[in-house]
C-alpha cells in the first residue's frame, strides 16, 4: 500500500516560497508534491511551472479556487500571513504560515478559534525548533551535568544595513519579527508553557533605513527558571558565539557548528562548609577561598549525513513531523499556543519602547 502524498498549494515564489519552501519540498516527493503555486510576478509563475512541474496562478485566491489542496503554504509577505492565514482557515485548508505568524496576541487567538472551529491545522514554519546544536544543548542540561542552569545567552548579532520592506512597521518587520521568532521560540522553551514570563526589553534603530528596530536586547525572567538574554543586533563588528550558558556545576559556549562544554562532578569536589570567621593559610596569613576542581571537558560538532545543509535539515524536520500530523493524526510539536506565547512578548517588547513603536 503506497503512502499518501500531500497535495501543496504555495503562495508566494519568493525567498521564502521558493529558495526554502519549494525547494525543500522538491527534495521530499515520498511526501508531498507541489500541485500550483500564486504569485503575482508573471516571470515568477512560469519559472515555478517549469521548475515544479505545477500549475501557475497570478491570485492565491485562484490557486485555492481552482485545486484540490491538502496543505496551503503562505509564504506571502509578512503584514500579508494573518489575513490570508484567517481566510484559508475559515474556507477549511491547513496552512503552514511563514513567520511571523500574526502581529498581535489578538490575532494569534483569532487563528487558533479559526483552526479549532474548522478542524484543519495550523502550522508555522519556526524550524529553528530543530536545529542540530540546539536540540543538542537541549541534551545536554536535560542531562544534569551542568547543575541548575542560571543563566541562557542567546545571540544573533552581525554588522548590516538594510533597506528593503522588511524594515517597515507597516509591513511587520524589524528584528523582533524577522528574526526574532526562530530565537525566541527556543529561549521559551527553556522557560516552560505554562504561564508568562517577566519582560524586559530595549530596542533601538541603529543602521536601518526604515522605521522598525534593528537592535532588540531582551530579558525575559521566570521563578524557578534560568534568566534568558537575548540579544539581536546589526551594529555588531565583533559578534559573540550564538550561546552562552552558565550553570552551577558548569557551563557551555559555542555556535551552530561547534559547542564545548565544562562540568565538574560534585561526588569529586572537596567537601565545604560556610565558615563566618576570617580565613588564614598554613602559615597563618589572610587567606581568600581556594579549592582544586576536578574539570571534564566535551565538545560536539556539527555532522550532517547526507550532504545537507542546517537550514535543509531543519526544514526537511519540520515538513516530516507536520506530515505525520496530517496524515496520521500526530499532534504538532509547535503548536499556535506556543506560538501565542511568543506574540506576547513581542507586543510586550513594543510596549516598552513607545520612542519607536508609539502607535503599539
Amino acid at each position: 500500500m503506497s503512502q499518501k502524498i500531500v497535495k501543496v498549494g504555495i503562495i508566494g515564489q519568493g525567498r521564502s516560497g521558493r529558495d526554502i519552501h519549494g525547494n525543500l519540498l522538491a527534495q521530499i516527493k515520498d511526501y508531498y508534491t507541489i500541485v500550483a503555486v500564486a504569485d503575482s510576478i508573471p516571470e515568477r509563475q512560469a519559472r515555478a511551472e517549469q521548475e515544479y512541474g505545477c500549475k501557475a496562478y497570478a491570485s492565491w485566491e485562484d490557486m485555492v479556487a481552482n485545486e484540490e489542496l491538502d496543505l496551503v503554504i503562505n509564504a506571502s509577505p509578512s503584514h500579508l500571513h494573518f489575513p490570508i492565514t484567517l481566510t484559508l482557515l475559515n474556507r477549511g485548508v491547513h496552512v503552514l504560515c511563514e513567520k511571523p505568524l500574526a502581529r498581535s496576541v489578538e490575532e494569534v487567538d483569532q487563528l487558533i478559534e479559526a483552526s479549532q472551529r474548522s478542524g484543519k491545522q495550523l502550522a508555522v514554519f519556526q524550524q529553528s525548533r530543530y536545529q542540530p546544536a540546539y536540540v543538542q544543548i537541549q541534551q545536554i542540561i536535560d542531562s544534569g551535568v551542568l547543575g541548575r542552569i542560571v543563566q541562557i545567552d542567546f545571540s544573533m548579532n552581525n554588522f548590516a544595513r538594510r533597506w528593503d520592506w522588511q524594515t517597515l512597521q507597516s509591513n511587520n518587520g524589524g528584528s523582533l519579527m524577522n528574526t526574532g521568532p526562530h530565537p525566541l521560540d527556543q529561549t521559551l522553551q527553556f522557560l516552560g508553557t505554562d504561564g508568562l514570563p517577566q519582560v524586559m526589553c530595549i530596542m533601538d534603530r541603529a543602521n536601518t533605513f526604515g522605521d522598525a528596530e534593528d537592535y532588540v536586547k531582551l530579558i525575559l525572567r521566570k521563578q524557578g527558571f534560568p534568566t534568558i538574554d537575548l540579544e539581536i543586533s546589526s551594529c555588531d563588528v565583533f559578534p559573540q558565539e550564538q550561546f552562552h550558558i552558565q550553570g552551577t556545576n558548569g557551563g557551555l559556549h559555542g555556535t551552530a557548528e561547534k559547542l564545548t562544554w565544562k562540568y565538574f562532578k560534585p561526588e569529586e569536589a572537596p567537601d565545604q562548609q560556610l565558615t563566618k570567621e576570617p580565613l588564614f593559610d598554613s602559615h597563618g596569613m589572610p587567606a581568600y577561598c581556594k579549592e582544586t576542581l576536578d574539570w571534564h571537558s566535551e565538545s560536539w560538532e556539527l555532522a550532517i549525513p547526507g550532504g545537507k545543509t542546517p537550514f535543509e535539515h531543519m526544514t526537511e524536520k519540520l515538513y516530516l513531523m507536520l506530515y505525520h500530523t496530517l496524515t496520521d493524526g500526530a499532534p504538532l510539536e509547535i503548536t499556535p499556543e506556543q506560538v501565542r506565547q511568543q506574540m506576547w512578548v513581542m507586543e510586550e517588547c513594543r510596549r516598552q519602547n513607545p520612542q519607536i513603536y508609539d502607535q503599539a
